[in-house]
């Protein structure tokens, strides 16, 4: 199914009506937590087992899964490797597996996890429990090598088709990205998402639009924990029309009235394109992915395609460095994880950031180690006094007493072990901001009341196996030579997608996920281009009567009645300017047309 087809909801259901907790296997962190929220916020018992997670909070999660408390458990693929998390398993009654993001499996999806190769030896534990494998962007080959992968006792593909009728997908040749960003959104109202490519970049671009006066926020995985919820609520709740990011934005993020998703610079494959610009119109109404093309970005894609595949003996150097710089020797580390702050160590090193990365990705392709960057952990809190002694600290310091009541009514168990908690909840529950509620819980543990970690971000290196000698370390041909042809095609057919002008840009795509009955979409750039060089020339009073016409039903979107029109634009401006002046149409600021 494509992005925001439903997915979830092809388990979801089906989970609540079976007896037993669904197993949901996932591959990114804020993901999970994402889906348990919403879970959670319908009544529904739900739980994920993440890395940021005390020992104790585990053993809760667990029993309630094992003693029917709970219909989902969501989990990344690592944790598979878990001896502890298999006992667990085995005394569950698990009604259906499912395994999201299922391109991952594959050697040739565009995101490999050697991770999910774990996932077949759970049918062995798991025999007479149905599979499901969820994705939006599967090719052909990549569908059948998931099947293959999860030991399907039958080929079973149900798919929807990947065509999105109400997306309009337009390329942009330009020399100045800036006035043709400025341009699309002035003519497109609504909510937007704008991709760059580097963090620098969101900054710069986000100033750009509130410069000349339009609502936008950047936004990227380096921001704080805190201050990344704020812009996506502002941005969620339209509060803020733009969130121009890097693509750690969006996964997960279910906002419907999404009008546009422009990218700068054009990602590496369709799949991540695609992926991208499905964000746009889950409403069903008419939306815009643009893509903005410069004369370097053909080239550029070409060299990062490079540079992510280093020399092997690079690779085996920067293996060498990560164990050594925490301790690991020969023959141990195995499921042992470090916090890893990949820029420090590049830094300290010498060695290229970008280099660096992707030698972590192949040696986690090759199943030695693996980088998690930017995991998000939850604020969690432990009272380290008793019950007796919190009475005299409610004597000597007043102020703090209501956020000490607040948090023993929102929260059991605080004297034994840490709790998860949400500074904003408590704040509300004793009349303080959130940024109060923070200061005194930062207070409470200065003076040695509680122990008190706040909500924060950190990256990881995992070792999912010994550490091996550098002469037994094999970077294998399935993971090297040709992981970089499939990368350096997958570049060369993003580049046919925004460089070709004779076929249907959407076409193109289906095309390229196996959908060769696809037909014309009608109303990308290259189909509008090839219905204006057929277009007669329309006089202007036909014109204003056309769009009278149109508008005597029902109100329009400015760019959904240029559209129904279709005439040339400036033909099309100056009627409705001429209406407009006349009094026989009015123009609403959310770009809606209607007529007198």
């Amino acid at each position: 199914m494509p992005t925001g087809g439903g997915k979830s909801i092809t388990f979801q259901v089906p989970a609540l009506a079976m007896s037993g907790v669904c197993l949901v296997i996932t591959p990114l962190i804020a993901l999970m937590k994402d889906q348990v929220r919403n879970l959670r916020s319908r009544g529904i018992l739900a739980h994920c087992i993440t890395s940021d997670m005390h020992h104790d909070q585990m053993l809760a999660a667990y029993d309630n899964c094992i003693f029917g408390q709970a219909k989902f458990l969501y989990v990344s693929p690592e944790r598979l490797k878990s001896d502890f998390f298999l006992s667990k398993l085995a005394q569950m009654d698990v009604s259906l597996l499912v395994v999201d993001e299922a391109h991952c499996i594959s050697q040739w999806g565009y995101d490999f996890r050697p991770a999910y190769l774990q996932i077949a030896d759970l049918r062995q534990l798991l025999p007479n429990v149905p599979v499901l494998a969820l994705t939006a962007t599967a090719t052909p080959r990549v569908a059948e090598d998931i099947m293959n992968r999860l030991l399907f006792r039958e080929h079973n593909v149900f798919k929807v088709s990947f065509a999105r009728q109400n997306i309009s997908y337009v390329v942009r040749h330009t020399d100045s990205k800036e006035n043709q960003l400025i341009d699309i959104l002035n003519n497109v109202p609504g909510s937007s998402v704008v991709y760059v490519r580097n963090r620098r970049r969101t900054r710069e671009y986000a100033e750009l639009l509130q410069a000349i006066g339009i609502s936008a926020e950047f936004f990227h995985a380096g921001l704080e924990p805190q201050e990344k919820s704020k812009r996506q609520e502002n941005w969620t709740s339209g509060k803020t029309r733009v969130i121009v990011s890097t693509n750690a934005f969006g996964m997960g993020i279910d906002k419907p009235d999404v009008r546009s998703v422009i990218h700068i610079d054009p990602p590496s494959s369709i799949e991540a394109y695609f992926q991208e610009a499905g964000r746009a119109g889950r409403d069903g109404l008419r939306s815009y992915a643009v893509l903005l093309v410069g004369e370097k970005d053909a080239s550029m894609l070409r060299r990062h395609a490079t540079e992510s595949f280093p020399p092997k003996d690079e690779i085996i150097k920067i293996y060498n460095a990560v164990c050594n710089r925490f301790e690991i020797g020969v023959g141990c580390g195995a499921e042992h994880t470090e916090s890893f702050n990949l820029e420090k160590f590049c830094l300290s090193t010498h060695r290229n950031v970008a280099q660096t990365y992707g030698a972590l990705a192949i040696l986690s392709r090759a199943g030695y180690m693996h980088y998690e960057p930017n995991v998000e952990f939850s604020s969690r809190l432990m009272f380290v006094v008793d019950r007796r002694q919190l009475y005299s600290v409610e004597e000597h310091y007043p102020h703090l007493s209501p956020i000490i009541k607040s948090v023993l009514r929102l929260y059991t168990g605080l004297f034994m072990e840490y709790a998860t908690i949400d500074e904003a909840r408590i704040g509300r529950g004793c009349a303080l901001s959130r940024q109060d509620a923070y200061e005194r819980l930062c207070e409470m543990d200065r003076l040695g009341f509680v122990s008190y970690n706040p909500q924060k971000k950190s990256s990881f290196v995992t070792w999912l196996c010994d550490r091996v000698e550098e002469r037994f370390l094999v970077i294998s041909p399935e993971v090297y030579d040709l992981r970089i042809a499939e990368t350096k095609n997958r570049v060369e057919q993003m580049i046919h997608y925004f460089s070709q002008t004779d076929e249907c840009r959407s076409r193109v795509m289906l095309r390229y996920f196996g959908d060769n009955e696809a037909t014309d979409c009608g109303h990308c750039d290259v189909c509008i281009a090839r219905k204006k060089q057929v277009a007669p020339t329309v006089p202007l009073a036909e014109i204003e009567s056309r769009i009278i016409e149109c508008l005597s039903n029902s109100p329009m979107l400015y760019a959904d009645l240029a559209q129904h029109i279709n005439v040339p634009h400036q033909d099309f401006a100056l009627a409705v300017r001429n209406l407009i002046s006349d009094g026989k149409v009015f123009m609403a600021n959310n770009g809606m047309c209607s007529a007198e």
